[in-house]
């Protein structure tokens, strides 16, 4: 008596991934439908030989939508929205294997995979000139300046020129990469007048000037491991004659009246002449009669 006997295959076993912890560095700059980790990587394998369902998530808030699989039953990971290092730094993303579609009613066998992402800033932007306004949320860009100072005329300044808001900066605001910043006038040195020091940004005067026409200089800060990333920030330097005399007022006191109930914004009226509004005055003799 021969008997066939037909074994039937019981869906018993998980998917398995051969490598069930990844880690992957992504520069900041990775273009959108790029690969980060490739399909034979990832791929999951069920002893039950069952077609696989993959899907992928992430866990870290806000993180979720940048990186995507190609297919339900291709694992590959790419990226799918630019990335941002001022966003996010880390995410971990958990790629799930499973042995019957997710709308399956039949029991299903699961595998997990977790892939931790480490976002790498990248040279995106030029030096920033300080201090500076903001004109993006995404702090892409950032518009120094202008700087102003002062020289004397017919005066050599010996000191570096003082500047305002503040001295001539700039800096990479790709902070984790911090390039060295190299500084240069481009434009508006008539003559060759003033000089910058490439390392520190301080102005100083290589000769003395003659004539009152102020100097609108143009001093480009740039990257010494790109130059085509740079900055131009504009310098205007006003010639002025030197003030030898502090300014005085007119008057050691001087007397007002008001009257009760006038409205806000009214005028203080000279002490004996109600009709003529008080009026304080300075003189300067650096300036006189002039100013």
């Amino acid at each position: 008596l021969e008997i066939l006997v037909t074994i039937l295959n019981e869906n018993d076993n998980v998917p398995v991934f051969a490598q069930p912890n990844l880690s992957r560095t992504v520069p900041e700059d990775t273009k959108v439908n790029a690969t980060i980790v490739a399909r034979g990587e990832l791929s999951a394998t069920d002893a039950d030989l069952d077609t696989i369902y993959y899907e992928l998530t992430a866990t870290v808030q806000d993180t979720d939508g940048y990186f995507a699989i190609r297919g339900v039953n291709n694992p590959e990971i790419y990226l799918q929205k630019a990335l941002d290092y001022d966003k996010f730094h880390l995410t971990t993303l958990l790629l799930y294997a499973r042995d019957r579609p997710v709308s399956s009613a039949e029991a299903t066998n699961t595998g997990t995979a977790t892939i931790s992402i480490v976002v790498e800033q990248s040279d995106t932007r030029p030096p920033w000139f300080l201090p500076c306004t903001l004109l993006h949320a995404d702090n892409s860009v950032c518009i120094g300046g202008p700087y102003s100072g002062r020289v004397n005329i017919s005066e050599m300044a010996t000191e570096p020129l003082l500047l305002e808001p503040g001295p001539l900066y700039a800096t990479d605001p790709d902070y984790t990469i911090n390039d060295r910043i190299v500084y240069s006038i481009v434009g508006g040195n008539t003559n060759e007048v003033f000089s910058v020091d490439a390392d520190t940004g301080n102005l100083t005067m290589n000769k003395i000037v003659t004539s009152p026409d102020s100097f609108l200089l143009q001093v480009m800060a740039t990257q010494v491991s790109n130059v085509r990333k740079y900055s131009v920030a504009t310098v205007e330097i006003k010639v002025i004659n030197r003030s030898l005399h502090p300014p005085y007022f007119e008057k050691g006191i001087y007397n007002g009246t008001v009257f009760v109930g006038l409205p806000r914004g009214s005028f203080v009226n000279q002490a004996g002449d109600p009709s003529t509004p008080l009026m304080i005055t300075a003189m300067d003799e650096d300036y006189f009669p002039d100013v």
